[in-house]
Parts: C-alpha cells; sequence; structure tokens
C-alpha cells in the first residue's frame, strides 16, 4: 500500500511513461496527417460531440467501476484489521484461561504452563504468515498471472522458500510440520490443530469448560475472517465490468484526436499542434483512471496499492510476542519508497 502523501513523479512516470509515448507517437501521427490533408482540402477531423459523450459515458462507467474496487479493497482492510484485534484477544485468552489453578497432574508445572502460551501464541503466528502467503498466490484472474508463474510463486506451498522463512519456524514441533506438507490450505488446518490443542488441555484440566467454549470461539471467528478473505481473492469482479471498461476507455483515446484537430484547427492554422499534448494529457487522466480500478479490485495480489499484509503479520506478531514478555523482537516493518506491504 503506497502511503505517502504525495506520489513522486518518478514512481508515475515508472507505469505511465510507455501510455506515454504512444499517445505521443499516435497523437502526433494524426496531426501531422490531418495537418497534410488540410493543405489538400481534406481533413481527418470528426465532430467532436459524438465524442465528448463518448467520454462522458466512459467517465461514469470508470467511477462505478473504481467505486466497486475501491469497496473490495476496503473490504479486505477491514478483515484484516478484525485479524489485528481478535489476535490479540486470543493472546489474552491464551494468557488468561490456560492456568493450572484446577491441574492435579504434578507434572504440569508453571513452566509446561508457559510453553503451552508459547505454543498456542506461536502456531497462531504460523496461522497469520500462512494464510498471508496463500492470498498473495496468483489466481487465474491476476492482472499478470500464467499457469507457469502461479506454479511457481505459489507463496502458500508448504516446503517452499517464503513457507520456510515465516511459517515454519513458529511450529512447535517437526511432526506438525510435516504433517502440514499434505495439505492445500495449511491456514485451515492451523486452526483446526489449534481446536485439538485446547480439547487435550481441556482434559487435562488447564482450561475449563466455559474457558474452552470462549477459545473456541475466537477460532470460529479466525475462521469467518478467514473465509471472507478468500471470498474476495476467489471472487473477481465481474468481467463485464472491467473488461469492457478497459475496451470503452481504448475506444474514446483512439478516437479523441480525430476530434480534437478539428477544434484546434477552427480556433487558426497554427493551432493544429495544441492537439498532441491534450490528447496526451486527456488519455493519461482516462487511462489512469482504468489502470487505478484495475489495480484496486483484488485487494491481496502483492502490488503496490494492496492490504500490507506483511506490516499486519508483523504488528501482530510484535504484538503477541510482548504478550509472552519476550524482548528479542523483529523491527517494525517500515514503508520503502512510499511502499508498505
Amino acid at each position: 500500500m503506497y502511503v505517502y502523501r504525495k506520489i513522486k513523479l518518478g514512481t508515475i512516470l515508472t507505469f505511465a511513461w510507455k501510455h506515454l509515448l504512444f499517445f505521443l507517437i499516435y497523437g502526433s501521427i494524426i496531426t501531422w496527417l490531418d495537418h497534410y490533408l488540410e493543405h489538400q482540402g481534406r481533413s481527418l477531423s470528426i465532430p467532436f460531440l459524438p465524442i465528448s459523450t463518448i467520454g462522458i459515458a466512459v467517465a461514469f462507467y470508470l467511477g462505478f467501476k473504481n467505486n466497486q474496487s475501491y469497496d473490495r479493497f476496503w473490504e479486505g482492510r477491514k478483515i484484516w484489521g478484525g485479524i489485528v484485534n481478535y489476535s490479540r484477544t486470543w493472546g489474552n485468552l491464551v494468557k488468561s484461561f490456560v492456568t493450572e489453578n484446577h491441574v492435579t497432574d504434578p507434572t504440569i508445572t508453571d513452566a509446561v504452563i508457559k510453553e503451552t502460551h508459547r505454543r498456542l501464541i506461536y502456531r497462531h503466528i504460523s496461522w497469520l504468515n500462512a494464510l498471508r502467503l496463500q492470498l498473495r498466490r496468483p489466481s487465474n484472474h491476476s492482472i499478470d498471472f500464467s499457469k507457469s508463474s502461479a506454479r511457481k510463486h505459489y507463496k502458500g506451498r508448504p516446503g517452499g522458500e517464503d513457507w520456510e522463512q515465516d511459517v515454519a519456524p513458529f511450529l512447535s514441533c517437526v511432526e506438525e510440520r510435516n504433517e502440514l506438507m499434505g495439505f492445500k490450505n495449511v491456514a485451515t488446518q492451523l486452526i483446526r490443530m489449534q481446536g485439538e490443542d485446547l480439547k487435550i488441555l481441556e482434559q487435562k484440566g488447564m482450561i475449563e469448560d466455559f474457558r474452552h467454549m470462549e477459545m473456541m470461539s475466537c477460532l470460529e471467528e479466525f475462521y469467518n475472517l478467514q473465509g471472507k478473505c478468500e471470498r474476495i481473492k476467489n471472487t473477481p469482479l465481474p468481467r463485464q465490468y472491467s473488461y469492457f471498461s478497459h475496451i470503452f476507455v481504448w475506444i474514446f483515446i483512439l478516437l479523441m484526436p480525430f476530434g480534437l484537430v478539428g477544434e484546434f484547427v477552427s480556433m487558426g492554422h497554427s493551432m493544429v499542434w495544441m492537439t498532441i499534448p491534450c490528447y496526451m494529457l486527456i488519455s493519461w487522466i482516462f487511462l489512469t483512471m482504468e489502470l487505478v480500478g484495475d489495480n484496486s479490485e483484488d485487494p491481496f495480489e502483492n502490488f503496490i496499492n494492496d492490504v500490507p499484509m506483511t506490516a499486519l503479520c508483523r504488528t501482530i506478531e510484535i504484538d503477541l510476542r510482548e504478550m509472552l514478555g519476550e524482548t528479542d523482537l523483529p523491527p517494525k516493518i517500515e514503508p520503502v519508497d512510499g511502499i508498505l506491504m
């Protein structure tokens, strides 16, 4: 997510220079041809009224699409806000509810309780990172999707580099890691493991019935939040809105210089060359509105405008590990060139 108040010109040009170059060349060709034909009593110009009508329709269409795209992004951000809040609640429940007050087994000491706290909280950090990596897996409706890249960049795959770095270190034992290797949805299975662990803790008397129900309710909410993320991830913005807005914008852009040349010629013969900068400006504005909507409709694709899940996961990790009394904590994720991932 881009977090600076102003977007640097260099960042804008990084994404816009190819289109601006095309607008310059295309606009120059149409303008030069019209200027050349004008000396022969002919013209390429067409009335600007129908073109302006198309522009108005395209603007309304883009406004609708961008509103829907922003709604998807904002919903994704609200879901991750819920994950942050319930994660802190989970840490508090673990620390407060898992105690030795009702334990009769003398082998369950304070050290065992602390290790249980660590196991439950660390497994939750594994869930956070596993969910983040799975959501960033390219889907078949991603902007830059290809089957080869989807296989290569499947960030949620157990055994992958990202998984070994961000998920595996927080699992308590090798058996858990090996068990997860056989599942496609690791995040789902990690919550299941938490539930099974709570059942064992209840049998040992480390949590009571009521506390067990409260903690299971928190796990249920994690499933709800995960499902909401997967709904956004697996359901693209309806293609009829996304695809045709792209077509309509380019129809307007390609027709526009034919209308502009006539308008500027009517102001004076030499004014025809003003068509080029005006055409570049108007085309860039419309195309930018189109691209903003395209890049906002999928908030989990690891683009610069997406939900900053890496930073949110690190924030939760720091909070939960501080609850455990740890002091050797990782640094907070900071923006790089204004981009917070």
